[in-house]
């Protein structure tokens, strides 16, 4: 009978540390999903800043571009002036 408690004793003890650590296991499994969601909105974020990063580099292309077309307008118009004036 004492080796029967024994082993009934052992078995009960294995499964308490078998609970436990279940427990921290899906503690642990929780806090990752919980951590992953954190890292998915953060680069939700990203994504937005480099999409908004994007629009304004091409609104800034498209003035510099029309900024160049003005300058070399400037530039004939200003040539053409003082061929005349030399003229």
């Amino acid at each position: 009978m004492r080796e029967i408690n024994k082993y009934t004793s052992a078995v009960a003890a294995s499964i308490e540390q078998q609970s436990a650590a279940t427990g921290q296991i899906s503690s642990n499994v929780i806090h990752a999903a919980e951590e992953t969601n954190v890292v998915g909105a953060v680069l939700g974020r990203v994504n937005e800043a480099a999409t908004h990063t994007s629009a304004s580099a091409g609104a800034v292309l498209d003035g510099s571009q029309a900024v160049e077309a003005a300058v070399s307008e400037l530039r004939t118009e200003v040539e053409d002036f003082l061929r005349k004036v030399v003229a």
